[in-house]
């Protein structure tokens, strides 16, 4: 388990700061995440990589020369925002065009994304290539729908060395598109991770059985089986990767191939070197030759005792880029030249440059706008304590069959709200500025897909409400309405799919067929609160069709959707704020 930290909200911002720290001479710190300590060379593509914390020395430890330029780096287990990754991305751009790249999970999609348009638009030349290397995850025929695990270090390791070659970024994407379509890994484990202030890790396996086919966020596997040796471990392994070989090809045998044997946190390099001794013997049996093997911790999950393999079949291009030297904090290979001078922007001190508060403005409100601003701030003062008081819970129900980050995820989520929030109101905003200034502040600050979503759904909000009048029930009505449209149109889920779109669409219905009766806001969110519940109580029922739980969906059958749970404790909450104002 995660022994040391001080609170769990702040636990990935202190480590990111303390290992930029000890790291200045590979790295140093901007707003989002870290990028080289030297610049990137004019002309030269950059490459930024990015996720959620909890995976040393993946994402920021794979930043240096013949690596990443840059990695945006996000909160436990959720991938960071969209305004981190476009951050990250500029400080990193070197005149040659920017390519994202990240494991293909829904909230790393969705912000990797939003960078990526916001990129194009300011005229830096902006693609992304997803890493779907994870066998187990999706059958071949859907590969698309595959996650990203240990094979993100070929993929990255490939594109990063095109870019240091001076490859075009049309070169450099090709090439690490035909990377990840000829990199797979599987991996098993024997028990799960603990997050920073948990009590119990997110998944348990039973006494002499191990589960086969994880993910790197704390997922239960996809099956269990008996407890194997380590020769039997390294021959499930290895003839699982051997079945599925790259298109085109009938046989391993004369084939070259990198080879990662990663640690996932708790089983330790000897235990990999045991276990490596047979995955070796097996690749030269099968003709496969192995080519500058990797054995050790690359892509982790906190404590989690498991380990994978990838198999990165090369090519007659692809083999230089694998075998080229490289130099970062986790990860050395061959001989570069002298450093480059340190860039002079890097900091004197660990500091994060997000400490300092961004100077803001708002625009002129009238005083009946201005008063249901407070309004708005006591609400979000509500959402504060009600997401602290439940977050343990949302927590559990989201290890369930996800990754178990929900409730830091919204405490940091609706903490950066409400002080965004609370900033704007002290310079005179309106209801519509506050809230638009809350959901830019909850999507970054939270990052991942729920971080997104209540990012549309407050800035939605904001829009009806406006700053030039005092807002009545049919302008919340409109913007809730907004609200479920704007997220179901992002998130790309429907009802039905045990999301929380389940809530947000009938909580929206509720308080319009309300307030169409008549009924004044605090009645009607009464109702639409009373609605929110029981849709959040229903999708107990329902199997998962999206995001991370997808492979577990049997799993979640007879516990609810946590970011649905979540969203009606939300309504439940700011009902009572409005009820409080009405008397």
């Amino acid at each position: 388990m995660t022994r040391l930290f001080n609170t769990p909200a702040a636990f990935a911002d202190e480590a990111l700061e303390g290992f930029v720290a000890a790291h200045r001479r590979w790295v140093r710190r901007v707003p989002g995440g870290v990028v080289r300590a030297t610049p990137t060379a004019p002309g030269q593509v950059a490459v930024v990589i990015g996720g959620g914390s909890g995976h040393y020395p993946a994402f920021s430890g794979l930043v240096g020369r013949g690596l990443a330029h840059g990695a945006a780096v996000g909160n436990v287990f959720a991938s960071p925002s969209a305004q981190q990754a476009h951050q990250v991305a500029k400080a990193a751009h070197g005149g040659g065009g920017v390519l994202l790249t990240f494991g293909n999970y829904a909230g790393d999609v969705l912000h990797f994304g939003q960078a990526e348009e916001r990129l194009n638009a300011e005229g830096i030349d902006c693609r992304t290539v997803v890493v779907t290397d994870d066998i187990s995850s999706a059958p071949a025929e859907e590969s698309a729908k595959r996650r990203g695990v240990a094979g993100d270090l070929a993929v990255f390791k490939t594109a990063a060395a095109a870019a240091e070659a001076g490859l075009p970024l049309d070169e450099v994407v090709r090439l690490a598109e035909l990377a990840n379509a000829r990199t797979r890994s599987f991996g098993i484990a024997f028990s799960g991770c603990t997050l920073p202030g948990a009590d119990a890790p997110l998944f348990t396996v039973p006494g002499g059985r191990m589960a086969v086919g994880l993910g790197i966020h704390g997922e239960p596997g996809l099956s269990e089986a008996a407890v194997p040796t380590a020769d039997e471990a390294a021959e499930l392994l290895v003839s699982t990767l051997l079945a599925e070989l790259p298109e085109g090809v009938d046989t391993p045998r004369g084939l070259r191939a990198g080879v990662i044997l990663n640690g996932l946190g708790a089983v330790k390099y000897e235990e990999l070197f045991v276990v490596y001794r047979r995955v070796a013997r097996l690749l030269d049996e099968a003709g496969v030759v192995a080519v500058d093997p990797e054995v050790g911790e690359l892509v982790t999950s906190f404590d989690m005792a498991g380990v994978s393999l990838t198999l990165f079949w090369l090519t007659e291009e692809l083999e230089p880029l694998w075998t080229a030297p490289a130099d970062a904090p986790a990860y050395r290979k061959g001989a570069l030249g002298p450093t480059a001078d340190i860039s002079p922007e890097s900091p004197e001190s660990p500091e994060s440059p997000e400490e300092q508060p961004e100077q803001i403005t708002v625009p002129a409100a009238s005083e009946e706008s201005r008063a249901a601003a407070r309004t708005a701030l006591d609400a979000l003062a509500a959402v504060v304590r009600t997401v602290a008081e439940h977050a343990d819970e949302l927590g559990r129900i989201d290890a369930v069959a996800g990754d178990g980050d929900h409730g830091i995820g919204m405490r940091r989520g609706a903490e950066a709200a409400y002080e965004a929030g609370r900033r704007a109101l002290g310079l005179g905003a309106g209801a519509g500025t506050l809230l638009c200034h809350a959901a830019d502040a909850w999507a970054d600050r939270a990052g991942g897909t729920s971080g997104a979503l209540w990012g549309v759904i407050l800035r939605q909000v904001g829009t009806a409400l406006g700053d030039a009048d005092r807002p009545d029930a049919a302008a919340v009505a409109t913007g809730v309405a907004a609200a479920a449209d704007g997220v179901m149109r992002l998130g790309k889920a429907e009802v039905g799919d045990k999301t929380m779109v389940d809530v947000l669409v009938p909580l929206a219905g509720a308080l319009g067929e309300a307030v169409a009766e008549g009924q004044p806001l605090a009645a009607a969110w009464d109702a639409a609160a009373t609605a929110a519940e029981a849709a959040a109580k229903a999708t107990a029922e329902l199997l998962p069709r999206l995001g991370r739980a997808r492979p577990h969906a049997e799993k979640s059958l007879g516990t609810p959707d946590a970011g649905a749970v979540s969203l009606a404790l939300i309504a439940r909450a700011v009902h009572g704020v409005l009820a409080a104002k009405n008397d």
